[in-house]
């Protein structure tokens, strides 16, 4: 059997005891202190890229693999999985896997994403800024026909050419709709999940089509889709190329609705209700997944020279009604540059390299993985294209500050977000539901007058200290004009260097295919 619940969205109750909830997620471990990043050497429109047990401790001989001083590399990524829906965050759902594999390593505390799906997994693939290639705008839709444009370098591309055996199980969102745009195109030598952005997690359809894939053609595979990611993984851990590393990103479509599950990983959280019931017993299957990739990365001998990372693409998914997610006292969600949307619980772990029981506080973004994965693997990072993303190496393993000045949280159009240290400047800002909060004029159901004044009108800026106001409860923007103008210069700054979004339209005349992925 199988429970479900609609896919309506949720409004975000937040947590009464914000700074309580805090300290409750680093209780017991010593953390990095909070400074400033050190002043870049380019402008922010055009940066440059520079004892707990441990669950994988059993295999530190990394000598099975061929290149000692490279790492496997294994980026778990989640999808719209809320702060505290992780154990180590928060108390209502059980991660032993994710908690421990967290507690051997460093947890990245202020870690940065896009506010939606489609713009993060671009960020991690190319180390660049969405705003350099058009994808910095909501998500790809079932009939969008563009996709992560092809001049773009990718990761797996850069690891392949490195000597890499690369490998995709699970959600792909960066284009379906032409065969270049598809994943054994742009870098993998193995592919396993969807195309979409989502799709049911029984039937595999989505939009009156099938959409479930091994290596870029159909897959009748049955059975739920987290136990499926699982189960290739594990396949292609066991069975690949030994003579080489290994790059698996493992880009689980869990917890993404529709809210489904199977019906016995629901059971043990009869205390919780409705939808966060069915969404406790996703987040427990995605744990279980995990732990069991894990046992056989242990295995197979090559859990010492693993490095592990986890993430989530952007924050749990909010709104009107019942909360199935919960980002905890962080301020609003999914499709929100507050910090709720874009900052995520993360993770990296590697046994001997990264110190256990790290906590890192230092900002972060999700376009550093790029350099500080192509440095540790030996590739090079000279491209035609520049990298927004800094080795972030020496911040997660010697407690060094950021290497950004400023990151860039998103611009789009009057509306962007950015943080610099401590400070985090918003301008326009929209809630998850698309509410202005300082006025009517920016809601969904807002008049074309409205929207009109509104655009003609004067900017309008929240800022927030997030060292003493982690919750952006108390906007500062009046009592800090010289602060405001600094970080709207730097936001300014990429904005004038963004291109403009493509946008997904259904074309004249579409028609949904059988399968998604499948040309005429």
């Amino acid at each position: 059997m199988k429970l479900e619940s609609g896919t309506n969205r949720l409004e975000f109750l937040r947590w009464v005891a914000c700074a309580a909830t805090l300290l409750f997620s680093a209780v017991g471990i010593q953390g990095l202190p909070v400074a400033p990043g050190p002043a870049g050497n380019t402008p922010p429109g055009s940066q440059a890229s520079d004892k707990t047990p441990h669950p994988l401790d059993g295999a530190r001989s990394a000598a099975l693999t061929s290149d000692r001083g490279r790492p496997n590399i294994v980026y778990i990524l989640a999808d719209d999985l809320g702060w505290a829906d992780v154990g180590y965050h928060g108390p209502d759902i059980k991660t032993p896997h994710i908690d421990q594999l967290a507690a051997a390593g460093a947890r990245l505390e202020s870690f940065y994403v896009m506010p939606v799906c489609t713009p993060t997994r671009a960020a991690l693939m190319t180390g660049r800024y969405p705003i350099r290639y058009g994808l910095q705008f909501n998500v790809l839709r079932p009939a969008s026909q563009h996709g992560l444009p092809v001049e773009e370098r990718t990761l797996p591309q850069a690891l392949h050419e490195a000597g890499y055996e690369t490998a995709i199980c699970g959600k792909w969102h960066l284009g379906h709709a032409k065969p270049e745009l598809l994943p054994l195109r742009r870098g993998f030598d193995h592919q396993y999940g969807l195309f979409l952005g989502m799709c049911d997690y029984f039937t595999h359809m989505e939009g009156g089509a099938f959409d479930w894939h091994r290596n870029d053609k159909v897959c009748r595979d049955e059975g739920y889709t987290t136990h499926l990611i699982a189960k290739e993984a594990i396949r292609l851990i066991e069975q690949r190329d030994q003579r080489k590393p290994l790059f698996l990103y493992l880009p689980f479509n869990a917890v993404h609705g529709p809210i489904q599950v199977p019906e016995s990983y629901g059971k043990p959280y009869g205390h919780l209700t409705g939808q966060r019931r069915i969404y406790a017993g996703m987040v427990a299957a995605m744990d279980e997944g995990i732990g069991q990739v894990l046992a056989a990365l242990e295995k197979e001998g090559l859990g010492g020279n693993t490095l592990v990372i986890f993430s989530s693409d952007n924050g749990g998914l909010i709104g009107k009604g019942e909360p199935a997610a919960s980002n905890g006292p962080l301020r609003d969600g999914k499709g929100s540059l507050y910090e709720g949307g874009t900052r995520v619980p993360a993770f990296a772990t590697w046994p001997g390299r990264i110190p256990a029981g790290t906590i890192v506080k230092e900002p972060l973004h999700i376009v550093d993985w790029y350099p500080t994965l192509l440095k540790l693997a030996g590739a090079p990072l000279e491209q035609k294209l520049p990298i927004d993303g800094r080795d972030a190496w020496a911040t997660i393993t010697d407690g060094r500050p950021s290497p950004h000045e400023a990151l860039l949280l998103n611009t789009v159009g009057r509306m962007g977000a950015i943080r610099a240290g401590d400070w985090k400047l918003l301008r326009n800002a929209l809630t998850a539901e698309g509410e202005d909060p300082e006025g009517a004029a920016h809601k969904k159901n807002a008049s074309k007058e409205e929207r009109r004044k509104k655009n003609a009108g004067p900017d309008v800026f929240e800022l927030f200290n997030l060292a003493q106001d982690p919750c952006e409860k108390t906007n500062l923007a009046a009592q800090q004009p010289d602060k405001v103008r600094d970080l709207s210069g730097r936001l300014e700054a990429f904005a004038r260097a963004a291109v403009p979004p493509t946008l997904s339209r259904k074309p004249e005349g579409f028609k949904t295919p059988k399968v998604w992925g499948e040309f005429d």
